[in-house]
């Protein structure tokens, strides 16, 4: 392990903060003694990723290991499917990039999302019409309590709306590698705004590339301008305020969701507030999209939880409506 390990280019925000501890993940094998380690200096152990996800304090007092256990594979091609399995340390657009190389599509709409594919099924990532769940076969996960290897279905992995048991239990379960099904027949997925206008007999690599040049039009790049990618949740509001806010403002955007309720779009209600392009200090929101908070550089974690809070005050107040932060403060 690495003595006090510096994070800040490990996190997509770009903001200072260091571990009493640090180290690196690339074989399952490494993970229990670390967990040993970390139980004899009784000190608490997570696992970053990409570091696309989450918002770090300044000084995290225990230790940080890097996920970067690799592999790509197809494990087997039967009932109409193609399983695949993919390393927890894996790039996920790589993966992705991968599966169409292999003539296996079903990934393209989540092309472009940051982070590995480790963290993939924590916040079950989606994009563009589609989720993890959707592609989802199984996972190996380190149960870090009692040091067991377990296998999780999509049951139980309890997968909701960029939630899962991962997110519900930060730090138990370490993810080490995802299996996930891809099917024989393929239909594209292009009924999301951006990809509507796309024809029917579209390849799988044209989407990707389609989602590519969409977000990268719509969101900065982590590398220039340090951000978490969407800092908020699209709310899910019950009947009774989804129409009293349909009554108010008709032309905000409203989604079904699976629940029977109503998906509203978090950024329409931060723009409307008045936060889109502006500064507040090192911290901001971009002009390119209301819902990713920036670092303009020399922001710390106080920086962006308090601009963080100003965003979700003043939409409460407007609107009635509690936004919920997405990225991890850890």
């Amino acid at each position: 392990m690495t003595p006090d390990f510096d994070l800040q280019r490990h996190n997509t925000l770009g903001l200072p903060a260091r571990a009493r501890f640090g180290a690196t993940i690339t074989r399952p094998d490494d993970l229990p003694p670390l967990l040993d380690q970390a139980g004899a200096l009784g000190l608490p152990l997570r696992i970053l990723g990409g570091g696309s996800n989450v918002v770090l304090r300044p000084r995290f007092d225990g230790i940080i290991a890097l996920m970067a256990i690799a592999g790509r594979e197809i494990l087997d091609r039967s009932h109409g499917r193609t399983l695949v399995r993919l390393g927890a340390g894996e790039n996920w657009h790589e993966a992705v990039e991968w599966t169409l190389q292999n003539g296996l599509p079903g990934l393209e709409n989540l092309a472009g999302i940051p982070g590995t594919v480790g963290a993939a099924p924590i916040q079950n990532i989606g994009a563009y019409g589609c989720e993890l769940v959707d592609r989802f076969h199984a996972l190996v996960a380190l149960d870090s309590q009692d040091g067991t290897q377990r296998t999780f279905t999509r049951v139980d992995c309890d997968f909701s709306y960029r939630q899962s048991v991962f997110k519900r239990m930060p730090g138990r379960f370490i993810v080490q590698s995802v299996t996930l099904s891809l099917p024989d027949v393929w239909q594209p997925n292009l009924g999301y705004p951006g990809l509507n206008s796309l024809p029917g007999d579209i390849d799988p690599v044209t989407v990707m590339r389609t989602v590519v040049a969409v977000r990268n039009s719509k969101l900065p790049d982590w590398r220039q301008t340090g951000n978490a990618g969407s800092f908020f949740h699209n709310p899910i509001v019950d009947s009774v305020v989804a129409d009293r806010l349909a009554t108010d403002y008709p032309e905000l955007p409203r989604y079904p969701s699976a629940d029977g309720r109503t998906k509203l779009s978090a950024a329409w209600l931060i723009e409307r507030c008045g936060f889109k392009g502006q500064r507040f200090g090192t911290a901001g929101v971009s002009d390119r999209h209301a819902l990713v908070v920036v670092n303009h550089g020399g922001a710390t974690e106080a920086d962006i939880s308090a601009l963080a809070g100003r965003i979700v005050a003043a939409v409460e107040a407007r609107f009635g409506v509690r936004l919920v932060q997405e990225p991890e403060l850890l």
